[in-house]
């Protein structure tokens, strides 16, 4: 009965020790203990209902910050405001699932130029006269990695201009399109 115990543990150690194994990426396997540095990460955003707004959002990891690169379509022609949201959920038909904005310093609402404001301000998304929005920069608050990390938050677009002041949002409207930021590449 003894014996049976120790081999019924030492089965358990190994498929515990393999199962762990699993779920690290390859290059993390191969180095014990040490984590894979998180290089970019992608979101889809999707339309949320009554709406045709869609398009994708690259976080890049660059020399100075996070470059972001944002194509939206489907928009009515202006700006539109445009944010990382706390949660990555964005199951609600109007995206409220999503929560607020992503604010773990807990800032004032800003500019995303802004050294005071919410890691989540991305400021706005201008669509030209067919509906086509394109935003680039980079950004210095934002992170791909630790306990600030944007990777399975969500990005939200909304119907109408940020007007970068109004607290606690933008006074940006309703949410047009949501997706969830997964890490690595689309």
């Amino acid at each position: 009965m003894k014996n049976a115990k120790i081999v019924f543990m030492s089965l358990c150690m190994v498929a515990f020790h393999a199962n762990a194994q699993d779920n690290k990426s390859p290059e993390a396997a191969s180095k014990p203990g040490k984590e894979v540095a998180v290089k970019s990460a992608f979101c889809t955003v999707s339309p949320t209902q009554g709406n045709k707004v869609s398009g994708t959002v690259v976080f890049t990891k660059v020399n100075g910050g996070i470059k972001i690169v944002a194509d939206i379509q489907g928009l009515s022609k202006g700006k539109h405001g445009f944010h990382i949201h706390e949660f990555g959920d964005c199951s609600a038909p109007d995206a409220t699932s999503a929560g607020n904005h992503f604010n773990p310093m807990a800032k004032n609402h800003g500019s995303p130029m802004d050294a005071m404001r919410h890691d989540g301000d991305m400021g706005n998304i201008e669509a030209n006269d067919s509906g086509k929005g394109h935003l680039e920069y980079v950004d210095k608050s934002i992170s791909l990695e630790g306990s600030n990390s944007i990777v399975g938050k969500s990005v939200v677009v909304h119907q109408d201009e940020d007007d970068l002041t109004s607290q606690p949002s933008g006074n940006a409207g309703a949410r047009v399109a949501c997706g969830v930021i997964e890490a690595g590449k689309p």
